[in-house]
């Protein structure tokens, strides 16, 4: 029996071209041909960097790694959108069959003024890093192993702190938002540990650094339009950003308290 044969797209693409962030850039058209609408998006541009490199050009820069939506290396906007026009998945998982032959597709860099462009698609999200490293360490006991149900978690909570770590820190919820806040990232990172045991004794202090640490990188202010939590590829909720809002009262409340009971 004859296989059937794989249907070819030819698109045009308009490509955000900067050799650093301190170049200007612009948009770029460029032609990708015979493109299998089985491949990948990320295996789309391999192919057209290919064509690029015979020809001499610069080939396009794009950050990428697992190439399985779990690392969150990859990530720009796809015609306006996060990771393209597909909910809940990153680049890396879009396949060509979600556009059609002869369309054009634009691509451009995250947004924000705390994620510098590096060049073309590829931008720097180290501030992501440094607000994970402000959360600073958990205490846990050392030792043998705990039973299994020696630290009994609440069903309802072991979901939603097991919700808030899927986050891989793409950034594609800083690039949609109107004002580039970290909002829904912060507030995922800060809920995982907050709902478990293991996060109790830095609770506090954990959600005070953060958030300033976030606050200092220059990401913006949230104004729940909710366009984060519609970007995400994990689909983490809004409810983590008031889990967050909520700790962060709490402690900046104790901590007040504190500070006006050491003045006594």
């Amino acid at each position: 029996m004859a296989g059937t044969s794989q249907k070819k797209l030819n698109l045009k693409l308009k490509v955000w071209r900067q050799k650093s962030n301190k170049d200007q850039g612009s948009f770029v058209e460029i032609n990708a041909e015979g493109v299998s609408e089985d491949a990948s998006f990320l295996e789309m541009l391999d192919q057209v960097n290919e064509s690029l490199i015979k020809k001499g050009d610069d080939p396009i820069a794009f950050d990428h790694d697992c190439r399985e939506g779990i690392c969150g290396s990859c990530g720009f906007m796809i015609n306006g959108n996060a990771h393209g026009p597909q909910k809940g998945t990153t680049v890396c998982q879009l396949h060509m069959r979600a556009f059609k032959d002869g369309d054009s597709i634009v691509l451009e860099p995250w947004r924000a003024t705390a994620f510098p462009v590096i060049k073309d698609l590829m931008v720097n999200r180290s501030a992501f890093d440094r607000i994970i490293s402000a959360g600073g360490f958990i205490s846990v006991d050392t030792g043998n192993a705990p039973d299994a149900n020696g630290l009994p978690v609440p069903k309802p909570d072991a979901d939603e702190a097991f919700a808030n770590a899927t986050c891989i820190g793409c950034g594609a919820c800083v690039a949609s938002c109107k004002n580039a806040s970290a909002m829904l990232f912060t507030s995922a990172k800060v809920s995982h540990l907050a709902l478990l045991p293991q996060g109790q004794v830095e609770k506090t202090e954990r959600v005070l650094r953060m958030v300033a640490q976030m606050d200092s990188e220059g990401f913006g202010s949230c104004t729940s339009t909710g366009a984060c939590s519609a970007a995400c590829p994990k689909e983490i909720k809004l409810t983590s950003i008031a889990r967050m809002n909520r700790e962060l009262l709490a402690a900046t409340l104790n901590k007040k308290e504190a500070v006006e009971g050491d003045g006594v």
